[in-house]
């Protein structure tokens, strides 16, 4: 049986707020009803499963702060 390797990707996509506010909605509803999220990001589409583990980021450095919301998962 072969293993089925990935690319590695960094891909950040920057959204208008009206845009990030659905997604996140459309997160939020898959997060509660135990189902898979699906979104696509920069011509890829990625399936979240329901059972990938989140997580809330914070840095700060150099004068500038970051929150990452994150959705971890093995494929």
């Amino acid at each position: 049986m072969s293993e089925h390797k990935k690319p590695e990707r960094d891909i950040e996509k920057n959204y208008t707020v009206k845009q990030f506010a659905e997604k996140l909605r459309r997160l939020a509803d898959a997060l509660e009803e135990g189902n898979v999220f699906k979104i696509q990001v920069a011509n890829e589409k990625i399936t979240v499963p329901a059972d990938a583990e989140i997580s809330v980021e914070h840095e700060r450095e150099d004068g500038s702060e970051e929150l990452e919301f994150q959705l971890k998962w093995k494929y």
